[in-house]
């Protein structure tokens, strides 16, 4: 496994840093998601009143998509390279732009906006993400997510 630098971070500074794997958002995964946050909005939870609604299904809570990310961001080449841990610092600029219907498929397109010094081996990363509805023009979430690297 090759070692992850400081240098080859700056080197990646402004560029894309790829697109995960298409993931399959089942009802499933929202009613697991919903009992575990205690968000058991009928949109969310009940089929059959929300296709009577004005969105015709069930929708992934926002918070849902925004917690994929970690794993969306593990497909990505610099974090499947050497380094002693990674910590969620925080997130910016977050918007859900569009619903994630039940059986939507949604993937992320991620770029490194920013890279900055924290310290001896530490990093904070800005990774500006896209998570796209596969069919769909407009996204279903756009954010910056901070990730302190320890290296």
């Amino acid at each position: 496994m090759v070692k992850l630098s400081a240098k080859k971070l700056n080197e990646l500074e402004g560029k894309s840093l790829g697109q995960s794997a298409w993931l399959e958002v089942t009802q499933e995964r929202i009613n697991n998601f919903a009992e575990a946050t205690e968000d058991r909005q009928w949109i969310h939870v009940d089929p059959e009143k929300a296709a009577r609604s004005p969105l015709k299904s069930t929708v992934a809570h926002g918070f849902l998509l925004l917690s994929l990310l970690p794993f969306f961001l593990s497909q990505c080449e610099i974090f499947q390279t050497k380094f002693r841990f990674a910590v969620n610092y925080g997130l910016n600029r977050v918007r859900f732009t569009s619903p994630v219907h039940t059986g939507d498929r949604i993937r992320n397109q991620a770029s490194l906006k920013k890279v900055e010094k924290k310290g001896l081996r530490k990093v904070m990363l800005t990774i500006e993400n896209t998570v796209e509805i596969e069919g769909k023009q407009k996204p279903a979430l756009v954010a910056e997510i901070l990730v302190l690297l320890y290296l």
